[in-house]
């Protein structure tokens, strides 16, 4: 009786827990261990729950008398994570590390003070900048040479140049456009060459994985970002065509869409503690980790939305009411005007529709 009351009240006390600290990115569940349990068993189900596999599941009891697959899938591939020293690409490489992968982290040499705690065994770092041709060139040879293939391709490097439309500069606009769209497109491009060999030599697919990093601005759109906007929905674009063209090889092709605080936006404003929380990179990592893995081998040309409190994934453009053509512009006004008032709104950085 008295071990039956306590297994109840460890019940309670877990779920509630799991509802006090979900908000500040804790997940609590409560194992139990019959009495013929045996300890591999145990620790499968131990490395499970640690790991990114685990990372939307909280407030469950379950009993450890089956084993559970281990979480390390990743412990043959090469994975690559460009803009790995920020703080979402440094969630994305530890986790990815934690889960047996071997890690490249590139990104320009101004940022190697900050993967410097990150590197070692299984993690390294390689600067160069990605829009620079000569360096690209070095940097991708340098990983060529160093471990003879790239398995996941994670695209992360980016920047701001927040400004309105009106006062934005030229310099602005391009900038923000080739750090995202060439940062993305020419690391793809190389991977792709080499996973396009390897199917013509083998015939076999070759189990790639890119996956991309949009944003809320490129889907939602956000006031005072028209060019990084414009770049994360080019991104978003890519990552769909991308998907099509390369699923014959065996590749697929994925993107996230973080709402995360970053080294860019973390000095934008104040956050309470429970923003904070809910915008910790930590969330976007085992989304990545797990599109990368050989489970997520049949899920491709999907964006997904992770961190501020939700993941969801997003569903992109359909039509929405619509008529014949018109080629008399009076006849099409009133037609246009009734067609723009029934669609639906456009969201909010939230995903809500706009009031």
């Amino acid at each position: 009786v008295h071990h039956s009351t306590y297994q109840r009240a460890l019940e309670g006390i877990s779920r509630s827990l799991a509802k006090e600290l979900g908000a500040r990115g804790t997940t609590v569940n409560l194992v139990k261990l019959p009495t013929n349990v045996e300890l591999p068993n145990y620790k499968t189900v131990e490395e499970f729950f640690t790991s990114c596999r685990s990372a939307f599941i909280t407030g469950q009891a379950l009993i450890a008398n089956e084993a559970v697959k281990s979480g390390r899938e990743l412990s043959e591939k090469i994975c690559v994570v460009t803009g790995g020293a920020g703080l979402i690409g440094s969630a994305t490489v530890q986790r990815l590390a934690a889960e047996g992968a071997t890690v490249v982290i590139v990104d320009i040499p101004q940022m190697e003070s900050r993967a410097d705690a990150l590197v070692g065994n299984n993690i390294s770092f390689i600067g160069g900048d990605l829009t620079n041709e000569s360096d690209r060139k070095n940097l991708l040879e340098e990983i060529r040479s160093k471990h003879g293939r790239i398995d996941v391709l994670i695209n992360n490097a980016g920047i701001l140049r927040d400004r309105m439309l009106m006062n934005m500069t030229e310099q602005e606009w391009d900038d923000v456009i080739k750090v995202h769209l060439k940062g993305t497109f020419a690391p793809t491009h190389h991977a792709v060459q080499l996973w396009r060999a390897k199917n013509k030599e083998t015939g076999e697919p070759v189990n790639g994985r890119v996956i991309n990093t949009s944003s809320v601005s490129g889907l939602f759109g956000n006031t005072g970002q028209t060019n990084y906007g414009a770049a994360k929905a080019g991104i978003a674009a890519f990552t769909i065509i991308a998907a099509r063209e390369l699923a014959r090889m065996g590749v697929t092709v994925n993107a996230i869409s973080p709402s995360a605080v970053t080294r860019m936006t973390e000095d934008l404003r104040e956050r309470t503690e429970q923003e904070r929380a809910a915008g910790d990179p930590k969330w976007i990592a085992p989304v990545a980790t797990y599109l990368a893995s050989a489970e997520a081998s049949d899920i491709t040309g999907r964006i997904f939305h992770a961190g501020g409190g939700n993941f969801s994934v997003m569903e992109g453009w359909h039509h929405g009411p619509n008529c014949a053509p018109y080629a008399d512009p009076v006849e099409l006004g009133p037609v246009l005007r009734k067609m723009a008032k029934e669609a639906r709104r456009n969201a909010d950085m939230m995903g809500n529709d706009l009031d």
